[in-house]
């Protein structure tokens, strides 16, 4: 199984541990961060989607039209765009990128964030929002014949788009969340599923609840699994943890300051959130190299578990995700640019050699298990050849 590797695309320099240096849109800065990325070995990166925050689509546009290589994956809320609108993005994206795009839908996990941009349903209704949207998404990329949806949320006649995406059948649609209601969804109509960071057998856990969720919707494959980790990595251990208790330090100098922008006040609403913060009071430690403490600093927002070492700490961290059925692992470090390029260097490398043995290894097994299957077979057949002749015999000497 092939192991792939997902970036960030930020639009500036900015981090929760650094106050960016220029506008929201740097477009010399999203370039430079996506060729960085592009260069070190990375598969894909994620244009991330906030109220206030530049849109993803045309920035995403701007790196596809400019790079050969690496791919796209566009978040996108379902409560900014009616579907066939979107869906026309989508595809012209496609276009643009020649087959480079995956769309991953958020939900949407905080009342206040979704109501800045005039979204007042509850968490339930926005589930069910998303499941129609991603349905008639799907639809327009693979009808070319007009048609109608009467829908609990969205209802429009006689249409059909004149713009389809490369990929055929269809891109790739990724889906988040550690909800019931989020398994259920993701499991109906993901081909990814995104998780963040936690201890092993808690991921475990959330994976057993995908592939139930994908059984309870009919599905025979389960989506692939990605899991997404922020990487603290230096050249020995000694060193990684003082980078580490660093980055804590700057995370809470800024937060304390005033200096990031809260979507929220008090208790997280979303369910990732819950569990990363319920993970940290229960321990800063876990497994090889997760640590809570950044995650708890940001109160659990978003991607914030990290796993701390030497890159060969924490590529062999990343494997045993791999182990667990992880094949795409998201990566994101505070200094955007610079841990881009080191995590490429020096982690990608190792993961995706190991993964290489692990491949083989299992070849090799399957190989055997067939080989012996075969021989196993041609016994048999020789065994009844025998016990034919046999009985042929006796059979002319009794006569």
């Amino acid at each position: 199984m092939p192991v792939e590797f997902l970036g960030i695309a930020a639009t500036h320099d900015g981090s929760e541990t650094t106050a960016r240096s220029g506008a929201a849109f740097d477009k010399d800065y999203t370039l430079r961060l996506a060729r960085a990325h592009e260069d070190h070995g990375w598969d894909r990166v994620l244009f991330a989607y906030g109220s206030g925050s530049p849109d993803p689509a045309p920035a995403a546009a701007y790196i596809a039209s400019r790079l050969d290589r690496l791919q796209i994956l566009l978040a996108h809320r379902p409560n900014v765009s009616y579907p066939t609108f979107a869906a026309k993005t989508f595809a012209t994206l496609d276009q643009i990128s020649e087959g480079r795009l995956t769309v991953h839908f958020i939900t949407g996990g905080n009342d206040h964030e979704q109501g800045r941009e005039g979204d007042t349903l509850t968490k339930d209704e926005r589930y069910a929002r998303t499941r129609e949207y991603i349905r008639v998404v799907k639809k327009i990329w693979t009808t070319h014949e007009p048609f109608d949806h009467e829908g609990e949320h969205y209802r429009f006649h006689d249409f059909v788009s004149d713009v389809f995406p490369v990929q055929q059948p269809r891109p790739n649609v990724s889906f988040g969340g550690s909800s019931p209601a989020a398994y259920a969804a993701g499991g109906a109509e993901a081909d990814i599923y995104c998780l963040w960071g936690e201890p092993l057998e808690r991921t475990a856990e959330q994976i057993e609840a995908v592939k139930a969720a994908a059984r309870a919707a009919g599905r025979t494959e389960r989506p692939r699994i990605q899991a997404a980790f922020r990487p603290i990595i230096a050249p020995t251990e000694e060193l990684a943890w003082e980078k580490a208790h660093r980055t804590v330090g700057a995370i809470r100098q800024r937060r304390e300051a005033g200096l990031v922008r809260h979507h929220r006040s008090g208790a997280p609403e979303n369910a990732g959130s819950q569990r990363l913060i319920a993970i940290a009071e229960a321990g800063e430690r876990y497994d090889r190299a997760l640590w809570t403490p950044t995650a708890a600093a940001t109160g659990g927002a978003g991607n914030s578990n990290a796993l701390v070492g030497t890159p060969e700490t924490v590529a062999q961290a990343l494997l045993d995700y791999y182990d667990l059925g992880v094949d795409i692992l998201s990566a994101r470090g505070y200094d955007l640019l610079g841990d881009a390029i080191d995590f490429g260097r020096y982690v990608i490398p190792i993961v995706r050699e190991e993964v290489a043995k692990r491949d083989a290894e299992r070849d090799a097994e399957r190989d055997a298990e067939r080989d012996a299957e075969r021989d196993a077979e041609r016994d048999a057949e020789r065994d009844a050849e025998r016990a034919a002749r046999g009985t042929q015999a006796l059979a002319a000497v009794r006569a």
